[in-house]
């Protein structure tokens, strides 16, 4: 039989044409029930990926650090400083690091059992060094070095590795019992079937996984209200907006691949939550290649889609935000302040306007512009959309609107967190088409909310800005922001940031 590839097989873009109409990914209403039990949980949670990587560069400054300090303990600080050595050390930090990471001595099973663990720490130490001597060995420069100073760094690097281990192991599991540190899924599907991966994933040890309920359409003669001791918690309209207020990690579906048609009915409604997707593998027949999966301890999963812009990503999506945002201001601030005193002198009224649009997970934000209109016709819900030659607009406002020099407050938003320098542009709350709203008009609407929104985007520098007259310019706005959704990088986001003073240059659409 044919390996299918489970990647190619529910793509967004199958998914987002499947025929059968469906909610859009527009939330529903929760029960009592599911909304107390998602009241409950942290919003302060940290993820294992981003405390292991953390913990890496812990590692490596306490070895550089270390080393340093036994090499002045040797030599004294105001002695000769013999440049080789503290290059030698960092080099010997850095490889001992990716050994480490090498040998999954960074997995959160291994961090959690310093002890089981004291062996392989050890070999990877100890290898750090018998490299470290065969290269100087070879390079024929061996007798250049202390080998007392090494010998007394090997102790001292250790002792410090262990006993920071020891530490955080502790660290750990108090943040796993705590609710601080964990992955929190929910179950999509009940029954049997349901119940058997509950199993399965709840003997995997040490594993950081919190099943949060279950959650199906099924009625409770075919899908019990209580399964391995979790409840059911609703249907899956009611899933959608349980995830967002619970911040779920991750959807894992319990159905067989042979029910193709429901597993794309499902990931029709629950692909426009930012959270991973996986489908459940643990008891189909049908085996794919091993690299087809990822786990939670031995439990296989097949996955349909990763959560975008997720961990380090999000880290360094979020200081290239800062940067940026701090370059804007100060480069800006002369236009700013000239724009204010404009805004003041031409009509009454306040120079921010604030007006509420939809963020990253479909939550409610204040966004920040220059006040482009009269302050007593203003429209904060933006129900009315702005038109050619709108009398609502100031004379400073039409000039400000063209040229977006309305947005620039904005960089304070990005710079705060509320908005990303790059990203979907926000649209308020009440905004319409044809008195429609636009995730009425737009089938998946919601994916755009995925990751944060932006002050500038991939499809504003494409001409999808200004007014969205028609049903096909906000479609159109849309497939161009789950493009650049799926097709993420730093790189882009920088290709996006220098081409929007050109692209804005076509003021056809603003008004």
């Amino acid at each position: 039989m044919n390996e299918i590839d489970p990647v190619h097989r529910f793509s967004a873009e199958a998914v987002r044409k499947l025929d059968t109409p469906t909610d859009g990914g527009m939330p529903g209403g929760m029960n009592d029930v599911a909304r107390q039990v998602a009241s409950q949980y942290r919003r302060d949670t940290m993820s294992p990926i981003m405390v292991s990587g953390v913990l890496r560069m812990v590692e490596f400054a306490v070895l550089f650090l270390s080393g340093l300090g036994v090499y002045f303990y040797f030599v004294g600080f105001f002695n000769y400083f013999a440049w080789q050595y503290p290059l030698t050390i960092a080099a010997a930090s850095f490889l001992a690091v990716v050994l480490l990471d090498v040998t999954d001595c960074y997995q959160i099973v291994s961090l959690m059992r310093p002890i089981a663990n004291f062996g392989r720490l050890l070999l990877v130490w100890a290898g750090t060094f018998a490299l470290m001597a065969l290269t100087a060995f070879v390079m024929k420069i061996s007798e250049n070095y202390s080998r007392l100073l090494f010998g007394t760094w090997f102790a001292v690097g250790f002792i410090l590795i262990f006993g920071l281990r020891l530490v955080m192991s502790k660290l750990i599991r108090r943040w796993a019992r705590d609710g601080h540190m964990e992955r929190r899924a929910v179950i999509v599907g009940g029954g049997k079937a349901a119940e058997a991966l509950i199993r399965s994933v709840e003997r995997q040890p040490y594993n950081d996984i919190r099943i949060c309920g279950i959650f199906d359409d099924r009625s409770d003669k075919r899908s019990p209200p209580i399964v391995a001791g979790y409840p059911k918690l609703g249907t899956i309209s009611e899933l959608i907006e349980f995830a967002r207020v619970a911040r779920i990690d991750m959807l894992i579906v319990s159905l067989p691949l042979t029910a193709e048609s429901r597993v794309l009915q499902l990931l029709k409604k629950l692909w426009v939550l930012p959270v991973d997707i996986r489908l459940s593998a643990h008891s189909n027949a049908l085996q794919f290649r091993p690299r087809a999966y990822s786990y939670i301890g031995s439990v296989p999963m097949l996955d349909i889609f990763d959560k975008p812009i997720n961990d380090w990503d999000s880290v360094a999506k979020r200081a290239f935000d800062i940067v940026f945002s701090l370059i804007g201001i100060v480069v800006f601030s002369p236009v700013m302040l000239a724009t204010a005193i404009a805004i003041k002198l031409d009509s009454k009224g306040p120079v921010l306007f604030r007006q509420k649009r939809h963020g990253f997970n479909n939550e409610v934000i204040e966004v920040y512009k220059f006040r482009s209109m009269y302050a007593d016709r203003s429209d904060p819900t933006a129900r009315q959309t702005v038109t050619k030659n709108d009398p609502r607009v100031t004379r400073v406002g039409r000039f400000i609107r063209k040229t977006s020099i309305d947005e620039l407050p904005q960089f304070f938003n990005s710079l705060l967190g509320s908005l990303s320098l790059v990203g979907p542009r926000p649209h308020a709350i009440a905004a319409q088409s044809h008195n429609l709203l636009y995730n009425e008009v737009v089938d998946g609407y919601f994916a755009r909310h995925k990751v944060k929104p932006g002050v500038t985007g991939w499809a504003q520098i494409n001409g999808w800005r200004g007014e969205m007259d028609t049903n096909e310019k906000i479609r159109m706005r849309t497939e161009y922001d789950l493009y650049y959704i799926e097709n993420w990088s730093m790189l882009f986001d920088l290709r996006i940031l220098f081409l929007t003073p050109i692209r804005l240059l076509n003021t056809e659409n603003a008004y």
